[in-house]
């Protein structure tokens, strides 16, 4: 009898956000989610990751409407996050008591699967996350990322699994955010993990496609024991995505194992897809086949893409290889922290920085909490010198204690302020929107009865058969707004005429 091999399907989410930077709108998603409810995976990842940062800003959509729009979508399903530990979804650590109430409306607004990590595998930063999902009764996964270096072996990263079932994960996600994990170490330590913390313990993993190799590693793991892995559907996969669902659905035929899935809706996501997907060519990642040479600089596709794009707003294109250089040394002086968010941002700056700049001669504030303990706890020794200059710049010293036990409670301040800000519902999702992003969520909560952007259509374009028209709905009942001009404030009603 074959061993069922579970899936989690990646195109609402990751898929995107790797090849068209988490651009895709919730409307051109709707359509595919009566047949991926019906694929049969074992989740469908949606939400969390960048996408609730992009929602705000780039979409004018409220990110927790999203959330209830699958959950109404996807009624068979289980839903699936991705979770930044104590970051939560923005970019700086928050207080237990903001931690606790975003997972508690996460799973309120239905969300099942917590896949918690935290960048620099301190276990301390996942801790409250993880007992939040478990008092909510769902289901926490716990996280070790993966990378490369001196420090990183096989039986560090086993040691961490065994932590992480000891605070009470419901599973272990072995996540390669870079296409670095190669087959016989995916082997090594999904079968390290299992005979040592029991055959029992759900192992998934995840990898990306960009090195060309992770389709095996895949394999290797399925063969160590993994219960499940990630892909995408093949019309948003490889390059800097993930491996084609299809492709793992075949390959496991004859070998013992296999995905029960719908062949017949997984064709029909596939096509869905596929006809969305030029319309985002603009959005398109650079990076198209294969790129080994990330095995030497370990950088992640969309840290490249982004550190381009600093170097571009600074004239300076054409040092991107002294930068790729530049970024192990970084990473090597502040202790080999996994490259993943928000760690993979600061050290990719900071290299820009040491480029255009000299060698810190200038150090992003980032860079200095990161260096002085206020991310966490890296895996190895930081240079001695400049944690010095951390240090003096930032007019702090380091910290060993776990960082948010510094933060003062902060809920009541982010209720005051997202109360004052207009267009907000009052509601503690709007509180939590505000808490992640507060100037990008001040302009979206300003917009956003202005309705979602599709930013995958040409406004000025027509509709074609069967296509709804691009920009907000015809108007088809009054709708009021509240004007301000000459600094008096006036009630205005629109309603519709005929033509």
């Amino acid at each position: 009898m074959s061993k069922i091999i579970d899936i989690t399907e990646l195109c609402l989410r990751d898929a995107h956000q790797s090849l068209l930077a988490t651009r895709m709108a919730l409307e051109d998603m709707v359509p595919a989610c009566a047949d991926i409810d019906q694929a049969g995976y074992w989740s469908v990842e949606c939400w969390g990751g960048a996408t609730f940062d992009a929602c705000i800003r780039f979409l004018n959509e409220d990110p927790w409407e999203r959330l209830r729009t699958f959950r109404r979508l996807l009624p068979n399903s289980r839903l699936q996050m991705l979770l930044r530990g104590q970051n939560l979804l923005g970019y700086r650590h928050y207080e237990d008591g903001v931690v606790d109430r975003f997972v508690d409306k996460a799973a309120e607004n239905g969300m099942d699967v917590f896949r918690v990590f935290d960048a620099l595998n301190d276990i301390r930063n996942i801790r409250q996350s993880v007992n939040a999902v478990r008092r909510n009764g769902k289901h926490a996964q716990g996280t070790i990322c993966y990378t490369v270096s001196p420090l990183h072996t096989t039986e560090t990263f086993i040691e961490m699994a065994e932590r992480l079932v000891e605070l009470g994960c419901d599973s272990i996600c072995l996540k390669d955010m870079a296409a670095l994990l190669k087959p016989q170490p995916a082997y090594d330590i999904v079968k390290g993990i299992k005979d040592r913390c029991g055959q029992d313990v759900r192992v998934h993993v995840h990898t990306h496609a960009t090195t060309g190799v992770t389709l095996v590693s895949l394999m290797k793991a399925i063969e160590a024991g993994a219960d499940g892995v990630d892909t995408a559907i093949s019309s948003l996969s490889l390059g800097p995505g993930h491996n084609p669902t299809e492709s793992l659905v075949e390959m496991l035929e004859g070998t013992g194992y296999e995905a029960r899935l719908n062949k017949a809706c997984l064709h029909r996501i596939k096509d869905h897809f596929a006809g969305l997907r030029p319309r985002y060519q603009a959005f398109m990642s650079n990076i198209h086949g294969v790129e080994t040479d990330i095995f030497d600089s370990q950088i992640p596709g969309g840290m490249i893409s982004n550190m381009e794009s600093q170097l571009k707003q600074q004239n300076a294109a054409d040092r991107l290889q002294e930068v790729m250089v530049e970024v192990p040394r970084v990473r090597e002086d502040a202790g080999f922290p996994p490259l993943v968010t928000p760690s993979s941002q600061i050290v990719g700056t900071q290299a820009v920085f040491n480029v255009l700049m000299g060698r810190y001669k200038v150090i992003s504030s980032e860079f200095a909490d990161l260096m002085l303990g206020y991310y966490g706890k890296a895996p190895g020794e930081r240079d001695p010198q400049v944690l010095a200059q951390s240090a003096q710049q930032a007019h702090k010293e380091a910290i060993e204690v776990r960082p948010a036990d510094l933060l003062q409670p902060e809920w009541a301040t982010l209720e005051a302020a997202a109360a004052a800000l207009p267009g907000t519902d009052g509601s503690e999702e709007d509180v939590l929107t505000y808490a992640m992003f507060p100037q990008v969520a001040t302009d979206f909560f300003a917009t956003r009865a202005q309705g979602p952007k599709n930013l995958g259509r040409d406004p000025l374009a027509p509709a074609k058969p069967g296509e709804p028209a691009a920009g907000p709905p015809p108007l088809t009942t009054p709708v009021t707004y509240d004007v301000r001009l000459n600094g008096r404030s006036h009630r205005v009603s629109v309603a519709p005429v005929s033509e």
